[in-house]
Parts: C-alpha cells; sequence; structure tokens
C-alpha cells in the first residue's frame, strides 16, 4: 500500500517541503530509502524500525521503500525520521493514510520511541504556512518554538506512541499556543548600563551616533580604557526587537540549534564576540551541512571583535562583502546558501602590539612593529567603518565619577527618536538606517547648503578625501542631524563628523 506525507529540509535559514512517500508490497523482506539522502537519513530506516518494534508495531517481513523527494535535493539530518515511521504506519494500514493528508510532520527518533528535537522548526512552520499546510506536529520540545509562526496549529509529540494516537484520532491533538508579543514584553533588560562608564564622554557620544544609523565602528586606544565596556553597552542603547525582527534572529538561532526549549523566542538583540583565533568560515558560516556563522547570528544586533588586528588576515577581508551587501553567500557543490548578514559591527583595537603608542614612556614597539601591527587591516576593511575614535587613558578623576552619568535608557530614547526619523524619511524606499545609503540616495537625502558645500570642499582637497570618504563623510553627517532634530545637515553636523573620520593607512605611518 502507498502513502504520503510532507515534511521540511533546511536550506540556508529556511525549510523547503520534502514529500516522504512510502509502499509496502509483497517480496523478500526489505527497507530501502531512497532520495538522495546522507548517511544519517539512510539510518533512519533502522531507528524507525526499532523503535516501531519498541511500541508495539513491528514492521511486517515485505519490501518497503521510501522516497524522499524531490530526488535532486540533498537531505541530511535526523530530521525525517518521524515522517518516516507515519507513513510507514500508513503503509502498513495501523493508521489511516487520508490522516496524513494536510500534514507537515519532522522529528528525530529514539531506539525507544522517544521523540528527540530538532534545529530548525520556526523555517519548518514558515514552510508549512508558505505551502498552505495548516497542521504541523513536532517534537514538544520545540512545539512553544513552532507555535510563533502562527497561522499553523502546532502540535507536539514527546512518543511515538503520542503521534500513533493523533493519527488515529485527529482530534486529540493538542494544539500549542504562544503569545509572542508577551514574551518580548517580559524579556529581561541589559545589565550593562552606560551609567556605569566613567568619563569617556567623547566616545559615548560616538557610540551613540553610531548606533543612531547603525554605522560600523571602531575604537583606537590602550587596554583598560573602556573600549570592551563601551561596545558591550551598545545593544542597551538600540530599540527594542519587534515582534517581525524577533521572529527573523530567532529563525537563525534556530537552524543553527542555539535556541533554548525554555526560551523559544529571541528577544533581546544579539551580541556576539567571537575571538580572536576564531576562522574565516566560524564567520561567514558553512560546513559541510552549511550554518550561520557568527556574522549571521549577530543580525538585528552588534558583532564586536575585540583586539581587531589579532584576527586572521582571511576572517576579516571575509566581512568586506557581507558589510556591502548585507548578506552571506556560501556555496557548495550541493547548492549556494543564503544567510542574512544585517548587523552592526564594532570594534577595538591596540595602537600596537604591545597597546601604549604613541607613549613612549611605556611603549617599547619601533615605528617599522607599529607601522606592520597597523598594517594588518587592509584599506578595504577601514573603508567600510563609519565612525572611528581613538580612546584615551581613563584618568583617576573620571574614573572615581565625579558625578551621576547618563543611563542606557536615556540614551535610548534619542537614539529611538532617531531611527524613527529615519524610518519615516525612507519610507518609500528598502533602507531603514543612514549607514545603508547608496551614492544616488546619498546625494538625494543629504542635501547641503553653499556653507555647508564650501566646508566639505576644503576638507575634500585638504584632507585628500576619497569619493567613499566623502560619502561616508555625508551619511554620519546626517546620522547626526537626526539626533539633533534638524531636517538639513548644517556645518555642526559635519564638523564633528569629520572628527569620527577613520584614517587612511598613510596618515597612520605619518603617526608612526
Amino acid at each position: 500500500m502507498f502513502s504520503k506525507v510532507l515534511s521540511a529540509g533546511i536550506g540556508g535559514v529556511d525549510a523547503y517541503p520534502v514529500r516522504v512517500e512510502a509502499d509496502v508490497s509483497e517480496g523478500l523482506p526489505q527497507f530501502q530509502m531512497v532520495g538522495y539522502l546522507a548517511s544519517e537519513v539512510k539510518e533512519a530506516g533502522d531507528r524507525v524500525r526499532t523503535a516501531l518494534r519498541n511500541v508495539g508495531c513491528p514492521m511486517p517481513p515485505k519490501r518497503i521503500t521510501v522516497n524522499l523527494a524531490p530526488a535532486g535535493v540533498r537531505k541530511a539530518g535526523s530530521r525525517f525520521d518521524l515522517a518516516v515511521a507515519a507513513v510507514v504506519l500508513a503503509s502498513m494500514q495501523k493508521v489511516p493514510a487520508e490522516n496524513l493528508q494536510g500534514l507537515m510532520i519532522a522529528g528525530e527518533l529514539s531506539l525507544s520511541g522517544q521523540v528527540l528535537g530538532i534545529p530548525g522548526v520556526l523555517a519548518l512552520t514558515e514552510a508549512a504556512r508558505t505551502a498552505g499546510v495548516r497542521r504541523c506536529i513536532v517534537p514538544s520540545v520545540n512545539a512553544e518554538e513552532g507555535a510563533l509562526m502562527g497561522e499553523v496549529e502546532v502540535i507536539g509529540v514527546s512518543e511515538l506512541a503520542e503521534l500513533i494516537e493523533i493519527l488515529r484520532h485527529p482530534e486529540r491533538g493538542r494544539q500549542v499556543f504562544v503569545d509572542g508579543d508577551l514574551l518580548l514584553k517580559k524579556s529581561a533588560q541589559w545589565e550593562e548600563d552606560f551609567s556605569q562608564v566613567h568619563g569617556q564622554k567623547a566616545i559615548r557620544r560616538a557610540a551613540e551616533i553610531a548606533a543612531a544609523g547603525m554605522h560600523n565602528f571602531l575604537m583606537i586606544g590602550p587596554p583598560g580604557s573602556g573600549k570592551t565596556m563601551i561596545a558591550r553597552r551598545i545593544p542597551g542603547i538600540l530599540p527594542a526587537l519587534s515582534l517581525e525582527e524577533s521572529l527573523r534572529i530567532t529563525k537563525i538561532y534556530s537552524v543553527a540549534g542555539l535556541l533554548k526549549p525554555e526560551e523559544p523566542l529571541i528577544t533581546r538583540r544579539p551580541f556576539r564576540a567571537p575571538h580572536h583565533t576564531t576562522t574565516a568560515e566560524a564567520l561567514a558560516g558553512g560546513g559541510r551541512l552549511p550554518l550561520p556563522g557568527e556574522i549571521s547570528l549577530s543580525s538585528g544586533g552588534i558583532l564586536f571583535l575585540d583586539e581587531l588586528p589579532e584576527f586572521r588576515r582571511s576572517a576579516l577581508e571575509i566581512l568586506r562583502q557581507p558589510l556591502e551587501e548585507h548578506r552571506v553567500c556560501v556555496s557548495r557543490t550541493a547548492g549556494t546558501y543564503i544567510f542574512p548578514a544585517d548587523f552592526m559591527l564594532a570594534a577595538a583595537m591596540n595602537p600596537c602590539a604591545c597597546g601604549y603608542f604613541p607613549d613612549r614612556n611605556r611603549c617599547s614597539c619601533s615605528p617599522r612593529e607599529v607601522s606592520r601591527y597597523l598594517g594588518r587591516l587592509s584599506q578595504p576593511l577601514l573603508d567600510r567603518i563609519d565612525i572611528c575614535i581613538q580612546v584615551p587613558k581613563l584618568s583617576y578623576e573620571e574614573l572615581q565619577g565625579g558625578g551621576e552619568n547618563e543611563s542606557s535608557g536615556q540614551i535610548r530614547k534619542r537614539v529611538e527618536e532617531a531611527h524613527r526619523i529615519q524610518k519615516k524619511r525612507f519610507r518609500e524606499t528598502p533602507i531603514c538606517f543612514n549607514s545603508r545609503l547608496g551614492i544616488r540616495e546619498t546625494e538625494q537625502f543629504c542635501r547641503l547648503g553653499p556653507r555647508e558645500k564650501k566646508l566639505l570642499k576644503q576638507a575634500f582637497d585638504s584632507l585628500s578625501l576619497s569619493a567613499r570618504a566623502y560619502h561616508r563623510l555625508l551619511r554620519v553627517s546626517r546620522t547626526i542631524a537626526d539626533l539633533a532634530g534638524e531636517e538639513r545637515v548644517l556645518e555642526a553636523h559635519i564638523l564633528e563628523a569629520l572628527g569620527y573620520r577613520p584614517p587612511e593607512r598613510s596618515e597612520w605611518q605619518k603617526e608612526v
């Protein structure tokens, strides 16, 4: 007897429907699985056979063929076990085959019949909704995650026996309900607050501008000056996640297998801080079964790279395309996978290997060593950093904290207002932030008066700015104007933006 049911595979951060078919016929006893399968999918036959026997439904000594279609797409992982068990049961006439219609089933089986959790359930329910499927059966540990999508009835099962009962009596399946908006309201606040940062007013201001326009941000200063401390507080001044943004981020973490069962929804903006020994592949994502890397896991939030020059050259250069296109494209023989990369880069570095240049009382690095250290960063990478600032050493008086510092909540109100202004300005375009402006959009939304044009011409000639640096300066000026509530970019905004201009390689060499 023939039967079929829908399941789903994962490609990139999206799921695609997979039709699982089974046929039980007379012939020599055999269990065969076909359909361009990875070894772990082929092993599903042994897991399903043993699990069915242990729940009291042994397979008959017949020829059983299972096909996973489309046959031209490689299937990997253990997520098809539960669907294979369902179609085999239907082909054995243990459950009505018609009850498999309109269902999407996914889950891993243990030999005892227990249903184990799988990654990517949120992407699965999204694929079900797109395919017109209105009912999904998934592992109980993933049920709340799947229910976040809405418009799809999600039923969780923890044992194979529960699946058999639901397939025999569909009305006994209990739908899982989750209120995503309520989970967002209960989201815990960041413990790191800007009120804990003493002194460094210029750095706090630069971090605020970077957050307001989602500009890439680089801090250069000696050890212990507060670079990491400030970077870790930037997520706390970004606007709270909307449900749409939260679902998008949650789907990435779900596919990567990093979603906790007790926390089905990511409610805070990501802050990823990989170690400088991280490889290019770990940053961009990939592997035999391509998974999101640190770049994609920081989408919607901050990717913080501490000790920037200590990262491998290949890892740093792989950032160039994601910073420009806001996506990562990973090509493998099995296909091409697209991962999101809509993040803000925050980076910190020392001015030399020992960290104390140009303080010659503490720095013993030779000019060549300093130049070589700074030269680890390529000019194309520096060109993609909008705001760069020197972080001075803290004085004793600043460290003691002479007064109350502005809290993250106070800064966040200004950042939220700047974001609101940008969304209103760009409502007719796919752009969301000033940092995403292209050349044409920069000229359109950053119009200057005669005095501002004269100032920019002087800066362009005296500083020998490149075309890319010119447009970068305008984008930062536009963000400063938004924070000030000004419709036009004024001279004061351009002058402040000039102070955040990333240094050219030639300027670094002059300083040495």
